[in-house]
């Protein structure tokens, strides 16, 4: 969470996350990546046009940006563990719905893991609608 009395609520937080992690990224990735972008830019600019590629690339990083930044402020607003269990249902319900839109076959270990993920958000959700017990008073 920010300090409010600083403007930093949730959202420019996570802002200034990201400006820090890219200025610190930017430099690596040139690095990493300098040899091989020419080449890789031209292959994908001959096969789908340079403004489409530039235009992918700016709205992949907006959307991307966009995405987190509601997870952050969903995060600061109803808590980690909560957001943790969410995260994971929505999860495994992509799997489980691409797995029947896309006619594919699930195996043994992915029926077990979205079975146990499915179980533990459930119980999550009981447990924490669940009346807290009276504390009992030290004698």
């Amino acid at each position: 969470k920010g300090d409010k009395s600083m403007n930093m609520d949730s959202a420019n937080v996570y802002a200034v996350n990201n400006f820090i992690s890219f200025f610190f990224t930017v430099p690596m990735v040139i690095i990493s990546e300098l040899p091989t972008l020419k080449e890789e830019w031209e292959h994908a600019a001959s096969e789908h046009g340079a403004q489409a590629v530039a235009m992918n690339i700016a709205l992949s990083g907006f959307f991307f940006y966009i995405y987190n930044e509601f997870a952050f402020a969903f995060t600061a607003n109803v808590g980690a563990v909560t957001s943790s269990v969410l995260n994971t249902a929505k999860r495994v319900i992509i799997i489980v719905v691409s797995a029947i839109l896309f006619n594919e076959a699930m195996d043994k270990n992915t029926v077990i893991g979205s079975a146990i993920a499915i179980s533990g958000t459930f119980a999550y959700s009981l447990a924490s609608k669940a009346k807290k017990a009276p504390k009992k008073k030290a004698e």
